[in-house]
């Protein structure tokens, strides 16, 4: 008989050579445990989903609950459901009055492709423009944003119409023309090894485009529910975008996203032609009842605000000499060693010594930290003492 590992290597599709194939039979709060029973602390919550931890007992209980009153039903928009409603009210009630209109998806990259769309149809310009080193999802569309053609040379022809910018680089805002449907930038650029605005850089970018009747989009499907220590990351920088993208930690382990705008501009899928974007699971009872569950909890709990003390702890205790430069936002954070082959050396060793980290899609000399904004100060000690001893064994 064929081991699940065997099993997995058969019949699961693979997107890299190098899977970690941990055997993970179960996890609770920040632990995952294999099989064997070894726990392993995560210190990437499965790339920043997980922000409640693991198995949260109130996203559990949500879950539970919902299945036992109804499943899928229709599809998005035409009945009254009421996860759908109490998510997308609770979710507005945080937000600037401009972004009032929920349209929930699946995942990120749906997120993506949804506020493509929304752009593109409401202002009839087809342009749109993001960063170098950026990633906003894998489909055929959100690949096109992609810069970098190690990752999008194979599947071309891709999109046309779209150019990069520079984030952070001011002169770059004039790329930025009345042909441009939209421009779409992470709120902190997280693949890239952790890149955070400067010198009003945002502001700057709201303005422009402003000036020429662009529509700016945030995507904060990693950085936004507290993950950079304030609900949205947007927050810290005086701006609210004219769309607004989120997922990742949105569900507490369940699968959902969501593009947020007006209702002006959301009404323009509503006529010709009318269902101008649809969704057949998008905004399913269950997983929208889990991440009413995840806000309400993330509303009601210290977590967010504790986010930039305990970023700080990280940042005093992980000290090394191999260890070159960490830039952060909050409970995002890159350790920079200096090359890919110290990263894999480190990442292995951490998983021997019961702890997961990763590196970053556009920079692979750089460590992840993402933990669950859950992790106490006891356990962020454990985590750090692990990656530096992880460190050490590099001799």
């Amino acid at each position: 008989m064929q081991s699940k590992r065997q099993l997995f290597l058969s019949h699961v599709a693979q997107t890299s050579d190098l899977p970690m194939m941990l055997e993970i039979e179960r996890a609770a709060g920040v632990y995952l445990y294999d099989s064997n029973g070894k726990s392993y602390l995560d210190l990437i919550s499965g790339i920043s989903v997980s922000s409640l931890g693991h198995c949260h007992p109130k996203v559990v209980a949500a879950v539970k609950e919902q299945a036992d009153r109804y499943l899928h039903t229709m599809v998005y928009g035409e009945f009254l459901l009421s996860p759908q409603i109490e998510l997308a009210k609770l979710l507005t009630d945080q937000l600037p009055a401009n972004l009032e209109s929920v349209y929930f998806v699946n995942s990120g990259s749906e997120a993506t492709e949804g506020a493509m769309k929304l752009a593109k149809r409401y202002t009839g310009r087809s342009e749109m423009i993001s960063c170098y080193d950026a990633y906003h999802g894998s489909t055929q569309g959100s690949m096109s944003l992609m810069s970098d053609d190690y990752f999008t040379q194979n599947y071309r022809p891709l999109l046309p119409g779209i150019s990069h910018i520079h984030f952070n680089e001011e002169a770059d805002l004039a790329k930025i023309t009345e042909k441009t449907a939209c421009v779409i930038v992470e709120t902190v650029k997280a693949e890239s090894g952790v890149t955070v605005p400067q010198n009003g850089y945002l502001k700057k970018l709201r303005a422009r485009c402003t000036d020429v009747g662009a529509l700016l989009i945030l995507d904060e499907i990693q950085v936004g529910y507290g993950r950079t220590g304030t609900l949205f990351a947007f927050e810290q920088y005086g701006i609210a975008p004219d769309v607004l993208l989120l997922a990742k930690g949105m569900g507490g382990g369940m699968p959902i996203g969501a593009f947020v705008s007006s209702k002006e501009m959301m009404s323009v899928f509503m006529d010709n032609p009318f269902l101008g974007h649809i969704t057949t699971f998008g905004g399913h009872p269950v997983v929208c009842a889990a991440a009413l569950a995840t806000l309400r909890e993330l509303l009601a709990q210290p977590y967010i605000k504790d986010v930039k003390h305990k970023e700080q702890l990280f940042l005093d205790r992980l000290k090394h000499p191999k260890i070159k430069e960490i830039r952060s936002a909050g409970f995002l954070m890159a350790v920079e060693l200096g090359s890919f082959d110290l990263v894999k050396q480190v990442i292995a060793n951490c998983v021997e010594l019961g702890l997961v980290t990763d590196w970053f899609l556009f920079n692979d000399e750089c460590l992840r930290i993402a933990p669950p904004l859950l992790i106490s100060e006891e356990e962020i000690d454990i985590a750090c003492r692990i990656v530096l001893e992880a460190i050490d064994r590099l001799g």
